[in-house]
């Protein structure tokens, strides 16, 4: 794997907010006054919709597993996402991504990090990192295309859980220090994507 050197900066991912735009709400509740309008999309989901959203669930997971789409299966899971933004579901579908199917989804990504030891997991995380960011992340934003106008994108929703939900986990300071004085290229990219202060979204792509 290409090396190249490593930015001397003290590295600190605090919790959601660092960003400039308003911080999504991990695996939270709707609020009080949403709660009839979420039980009527939960009612939507499990008769009329359910299809067509576990169609979309298999496939997010799939591709978390390092699995890809199918010939014309983005096609048909853009329709179902279509389907699904005219039904009472629609104003939930960024909520259900992030808060369901993104958690789970780098819920693999951080046990297979965790796998390894010592010297072997800033390697790993290296690798992990190139396969998100270049598959898994624009597959995501190709699957939920439908989905726009939102106040994060699907694309700043993904990074910012990577961060939160991958990076806080694994002890990434000390990966860093065991990692000295070099560190993979690609760990360089991703901290200055994720880094407090950048725009999620806006740092350089592959």
């Amino acid at each position: 794997m290409t090396r190249g050197f490593a930015p001397s900066l003290h590295v600190e991912f605090p919790k959601m907010g660092s960003f400039r735009r308003p911080r999504p709400r991990f695996m939270s509740s709707p609020a009080l006054s949403d709660l009839p309008r979420f039980q009527a999309a939960r009612q939507a989901l499990q008769l009329s919709s359910n299809s067509a959203w576990n169609s979309v669930q298999t496939a997010v997971i799939n591709v978390f597993k390092g699995g890809g789409l199918q010939s014309n299966e983005l096609y048909a899971l853009n329709e179902n996402i279509r389907r699904l933004l005219k039904s009472e579901l629609g104003s939930f579908i960024t909520d259900y991504f992030q808060n369901q199917l993104l958690a789970k989804g780098l819920l693999f990504v951080e046990e297979k990090i965790k796998l390894c030891e010592g010297e072997n997991r800033i390697e790993v995380l290296a690798e992990v990192w190139d396969h998100f960011f270049t598959e898994t992340l624009p597959t995501l934003q190709a699957i939920f295309y439908p989905v726009q106008g939102q106040e994060l994108t699907i694309r700043q929703i993904s990074l910012l859980g990577f961060r939160d939900l991958v990076l806080l986990k694994v002890k990434l300071e000390d990966l860093l220090l065991l990692a000295q004085p070099q560190l993979p290229s690609s760990i360089v990219q991703m901290l200055l994507i994720l880094q407090p202060g950048a725009t999620p979204g806006s740092g350089p792509r592959s």
